[in-house]
């Protein structure tokens, strides 16, 4: 008896869900392994986890502001991923989105709400998109490999933001912090009452459902299928590919630069250094455990901020914060590593079948 590997024609849509979930339930699985052996519980562990994440209205309240940058960040991955193009720099065009919104509020500190939160959003996208939109270009015009400048780019987004708040955007009367000046209260988006949860969540809903149509049916989603899945053919059936590199390095980094665009509004009120914790890079994985689909990348997202709001409450045991990251690194790779399972069927086949086949 021998055992096959043979390509699958026609995937299965249950094992594409199911396996997954399966993958997942075995990378939690590996780190209590892990747990065990390092002397501690691990029901005791995933417990305080979700517990800290799910167990209160504090919880759940800081679980969705998480959950709000991730699933923005990752939508903007998804539309670049799906056409092979390997955004790396989510995390760049997220402080560059941040940036460009904080000019608003300190430059025009009295536009009133109507105005000031859709121009904010506004120049967030075009600082988000625009640092993307760079990157197409060099790889449209001198073939730059969007990987390595995306990465670099990131650097350069981080440093710009923290060269603007030590310097030119620092509030001259916050105590030679570098931070600016808080922005006035037309500039923040609304809350669910003493909640922090905000209205950040409508742009997640209403662009995974925009996202999910377009790909679905119209006739850019689907020439963006066709050159991620074959360049050579969509050039034979003359889809301009140089302007789709453009426009979709554009609109994936306006969602990332959205993203910042929501963090700066609400949860910091102000510019300041680190106002991301890892969002863009986190996102990556995010989009690539969903499949690129958007709505599953809402669900995804709000598993990942379980996972980084339920490793606050790790450090009152004695565990560092990073175990939240071991455990993100897990899951991806154990589901990168079912994948096979899901572009391929298992065979058994007798050793005489095999011989004759060989």
């Amino acid at each position: 008896m021998r055992i096959k590997l043979q390509k699958s024609l026609a995937p299965n849509l249950v094992s594409q869900t199911l396996i997954p979930i399966v993958a997942i339930l075995a990378s939690l699985f590996f780190c209590a392994i892990f747990f065990v052996l390092t002397g501690r519980d691990p029901v005791e562990v995933y417990s305080a986890m979700f517990l800290g994440a799910l167990g209160s209205e504090y919880g759940i309240s800081e679980t969705f502001v998480k959950m709000i940058p991730l699933a923005l960040c990752g939508l903007g991955i998804a539309v670049a991923f799906r056409m092979h193009l390997w955004n790396i720099g989510a995390e760049g065009q997220f402080y560059m989105g941040a940036c460009a919104a904080t000019w608003i509020p300190l430059s025009f500190p009295n536009l009133p709400f109507m105005l000031m939160i859709p121009t904010m959003i506004i120049m967030g996208a075009l600082g988000g998109g625009l640092w993307g939109l760079l990157a197409g270009w060099f790889k449209t015009k001198w073939q730059v490999d969007e990987i390595i400048s995306t990465l670099m780019m990131n650097y350069i987004g981080i440093l710009w933001v923290d060269f603007l708040v030590y310097g030119a955007w620092r509030d001259p009367n916050g105590k030679n912090f570098p931070l600016t000046a808080a922005f006035p209260q037309s500039a923040m988006l609304p809350t669910f009452g003493s909640l922090r949860v905000h209205y950040g969540i409508f742009f997640v809903l209403l662009i995974a459902a925009v996202l999910w149509i377009i790909f679905k049916k119209s006739k850019w989603g689907y020439e963006t299928l066709v050159i991620g899945s074959n360049p050579v053919a969509a050039r034979y059936a003359g889809i301009n590919i140089k302007s789709n590199v453009l426009l979709t390095m554009f609109i994936s980094g306006a969602l990332c630069g959205i993203a910042g665009m929501v963090e700066v509004s609400v949860v910091v009120g102000k510019l300041q250094p680190g106002i991301s914790p890892g969002y863009g890079y986190t996102a990556i994985i995010v989009a690539w455990l969903a499949r690129l689909h958007p709505i599953a990348i809402i669900g995804v997202a709000f598993l990942f901020a379980i996972i980084h709001v339920g490793g606050f409450m790790l450090q009152t045991m004695g565990m560092p914060s990073a175990t939240a990251t071991m455990l993100q690194g897990a899951m991806l790779f154990f589901v990168v590593g079912s994948e096979i399972l899901t572009k391929y069927e298992i065979k058994f086949t007798s050793s005489k079948e095999g011989e004759k086949n060989e």
